[in-house]
């Protein structure tokens, strides 16, 4: 086993704040493979972590490869204790969390790579934005460092995008957004997207959650609801329509604000107003801002729309501003860190190499990667496998077709022994041949004496018919004695008494 001394202690004390999501055995792995993965200078796949950790020669590549499938850990979970993280050391105390969602893809090759399709791809170089590989969807904190002039995004939670399945993007980024809600109940959180994140799913969207994103040019927006007038029937949900963000540009004033983005201060002329958004947020109000450059006397450059009732223009601005900073983490991920090399063939490797798992490292440089564990499922106590899999069913078709097994091997069926017909095959042996019904298999019972008609005389004269249901093999003697090779008669003496 890796000693703890190989581990750097800076990077061990970020560590050790994690080691609650994991077992005692799965903890040293972690950590083990966190520091291949920063010392590796070439791919940073499954087995390049083990390399830049020097571990080829101590540990099986199966240890790592079954810590990403079948290990018993789970990402959300870590993604909960990494955001805990990263507000208790990064962010002052009740401050506002920023979080900023997106998806990026990773480009894959092979037929046999887990969610991999071609796809919309934003980073794509070339005319054409498109590529095939998995995409995963990611929810990150933006942080201002005191180091940085420009701010930080650090991801806590991804997960993978199939085209074509029942979840969309917004619907996952939603999902995510719920759960970190929940873990910070107690503090207000701002979420920013791109023009793609917008549907009926942020309907329902904790009251503690602002969405932030922009407004897509085809978007139609209405006035607020008029008031009741009390007369029957429903309530208008939405007043008149006010148009798309072209026409209302036409309309607004604009007003001069300065405002600082993306690393400098600049004056722009900036136009709000409070209306519904009815295709995607329903009835709940919403903000929407247009901007418009200095020199520029109409239209405008930026549309966003928000939840967000209360705070300044201005501020909306520079918050969305930092949504950049998703985009610069997943190229820094990409080329400095080499996440998303690891090609999957299973669904469970495929969902556990997710993308970007960030931990705050002493130079500033971060990822993991997590895990998705199986799915917890009601232990029951081992039941008794009996010695033939078909015990206490009726015995399958096919066995009354075999071969008689030899004296050295056991029945096949799992009956008790039955007695063999006495009109049947002598050379078949006892419990052989299928489960045939009681008056079938000559079972009768005792108190009911056997009913049976002779056989129908012979056309032309002679002896009757032999019958074929009590019928005697040659050589053998008559079932009420005499000659051997001759029929039994109906009227036989043995038939009278019944039959065990």
């Amino acid at each position: 086993m890796l000693p703890d001394p190989t581990v750097p202690a800076s990077l061990l004390a970020v560590l050790e704040l994690l080691r609650g999501c994991f077992t005692a055995p799965t903890f040293t792995t972690f950590s083990s493979l966190v520091t291949g993965l920063i010392a590796q200078t070439g791919r940073c796949t499954v087995t390049g972590m083990l390399s830049g950790a020097e571990l080829t020669r101590v540990w099986s590549h199966d240890r790592a490869h079954v810590f990403f499938s079948r290990a018993r850990w789970s990402p959300d979970l870590l993604g909960v204790s990494l955001s805990h993280l990263v507000v208790r050391r990064l962010l002052p105390e009740s401050a506002v969390l920023t979080v900023a969602a997106d998806d990026t893809l990773f480009k894959r090759r092979g037929k046999k790579v887990f969610g991999a399709a071609w796809q919309h791809d934003g980073a794509a170089k070339g005319p054409k934005p498109v590529g095939r590989g998995t995409c995963f969807v990611v929810i990150s904190i933006v942080v201002q460092l005191p180091f940085l002039a420009r701010p930080v995004c650090l991801p806590v939670m991804a997960r993978l995008w199939r085209p074509k399945q029942e979840q969309s993007k917004v619907d996952l980024a939603a999902s995510m957004l719920r759960l970190l809600a929940a873990c910070h109940h107690g503090r207000r959180i701002h979420v920013v997207a791109d023009a793609a994140y917008h549907g009926k799913t942020l309907r329902d969207l904790p009251a503690t959650c602002t969405f932030t994103t922009r407004l897509p040019a085809s978007a139609v927006l209405y006035d607020l609801a008029p008031p009741r007038t009390g007369k029957r029937g429903r309530p208008a949900l939405k007043g008149a329509r006010l148009g798309t963000a072209k026409e209302l540009a036409a309309a607004l004033a604009f007003t001069s604000f300065e405002v600082h983005r993306h690393q400098r201060t600049e004056t722009v002329r900036l136009a709000e107003l409070t209306c519904l958004w009815y295709g995607s947020f329903h009835t709940r109000a919403v903000r929407v801002i247009l901007l418009r450059d200095e020199a520029t006397d109409s239209g405008y450059g930026l549309a966003l729309v928000t939840t967000d009732l209360t705070t300044p223009a201005p501020a909306l601005i520079t918050r969305y501003a930092w949504r950049w900073s998703i985009e610069v983490t997943f190229a820094e991920a990409r080329d400095l860190l080499g996440a998303g090399q690891a090609h999957s063939r299973t669904r469970r490797s495929g969902r556990a190499h997710r993308p970007v798992r960030p931990v705050l490292l002493h130079d500033h440089r971060r990822l993991v990667r997590a895990a998705r564990p199986p799915a917890e499922r009601c232990r029951r106590p081992p039941r008794a496998r009996p010695l033939v899999h078909h015990q206490n069913r009726p015995v399958r078709l096919g066995h009354g077709r075999q071969a008689p097994p030899g004296h050295h091997r056991r029945p096949i069926s799992a009956h008790p022994l039955r007695p063999a017909h006495r009109s049947g095959n002598p050379r078949r042996p006892t419990g052989m041949g299928r489960s045939r019904p009681r008056h079938r298999r000559g079972l009768i019972t005792p108190n009911l004496p056997e009913r049976r008609k002779s056989s129908p005389p012979r056309v032309g004269g002679g002896e009757p018919y032999p019958d074929p249901v009590r019928r005697e093999p040659p050589g053998l003697p008559r079932a009420g004695g005499g000659e051997p090779g001759r029929w039994g008669s109906v009227d036989s003496p043995d038939l009278s008494s019944p039959r065990k």
